[in-house]
């Protein structure tokens, strides 16, 4: 447990160090959205075209991934359907559990992978979460139909925001470069490099300043479940399909770490798009996020 503290307390570190900033009012409340926005659409698609362009991930190993991607999240689903036919929550609630159950942090996520798996297993990372981001979204947009109805927005302006996700963009347009295997000039290459290093500091500084702590007081059951499913269930129903498939090792790595990530801040911009109850929403991504500074390292080493 202690090579898993060691590599992830420096990124929790930076997490709680842009909570501080935020809350000093450091360099100001405008920067912050400005820099979520900077890292979202330029650096992270930058470091994932940069990472997955100068890496050859096999056809077999991208097809077994995706299989294995399907199936991890078909059986959380079903597991997050059982509980909720148990308790009955009405739609709101029952979307943000839901999300909070599955939906992962990308940049605790890449920077974690960074750590921990390595430049040889990054990019079976980063082709794992390409592929799951856009699965959980179409999943969740399912669910806000079923449960809540359409929403503000409406399910196919959210398809729409999907499709140009800029994550999935360079993930896909990485993969299809790396293919070609003709890497990049080094006019080409000297800009990405220092992009991609920028990405995961500043990411994960604006994740910290995006904490919601007070949305913490009077947390409900619907918050308790959403982070117990989310931090504890989904590694252990990942763990056990890894026993029962028999999937190859990075893969498995891969969805172990996935599995185990606290929620992302866009599952609230979801819920206030489709209807849910984002005040609970908020709840469980700034819970999550702090429960998973504990969870993860423990996590990892008892299924790794």
């Amino acid at each position: 447990m202690a090579i898993f503290l060691d590599a992830l307390a420096p990124l929790f570190g930076l997490i709680l160090v842009g909570a501080l900033m935020r809350r000093l009012d450091f360099p100001g409340d405008a920067f912050w959205p400005l820099a979520e926005r900077l890292t979202y659409y330029v650096l992270f698609p930058a470091m994932l075209f940069y990472r997955l362009g100068n890496a050859h991930v096999p056809l077999k190993v991208l097809i077994e991934t995706g299989g294995f991607m399907a199936l991890m999240l078909t059986a959380m689903i079903a597991c997050l359907l059982v509980v909720q036919a148990l308790v009955r929550w009405h739609g709101p609630v029952f979307s943000s559990f839901f999300q909070g159950g599955l939906r992962f942090n990308a940049f605790v996520g890449l920077a974690a992978a960074e750590a921990l798996l390595g430049d040889p297993l990054l990019p079976v990372f980063a082709v794992a979460m390409a592929i799951q981001i856009p699965l959980i979204n179409l999943a969740c947009i399912v669910m806000f139909l079923c449960a809540v109805g359409e929403g503000r927005t409406g399910a196919a302006g959210v398809l729409k925001a999907i499709a140009r996700n800029p994550l999935i963009i360079g993930s896909v347009a990485g993969a299809f470069w790396g293919a070609t295997g003709i890497g990049f000039h080094p006019l080409v290459g000297g800009m990405l490099e220092p992009l991609s290093g920028m990405t995961l500091p500043l990411g994960l500084l604006t994740v910290g300043a995006g904490l919601r702590v007070r949305a913490l007081r009077g947390a409900s059951m619907p918050f308790a479940a959403s982070a117990g499913a989310k931090l504890l269930l989904f590694p252990l129903v990942t763990t056990g399909l890894i026993a029962l498939t028999d999937v190859s090792p990075p893969i498995a790595q891969a969805a172990i770490l996935l599995s185990a990530l606290p929620a992302a801040s866009s599952s609230y911009i979801l819920a206030r798009q489709l209807g849910g109850d984002a005040p609970l929403m908020a709840a469980i991504v700034s819970g999550e996020t702090l429960l998973a500074m504990a969870t993860m390292p423990l996590v990892l080493s008892l299924l790794r």
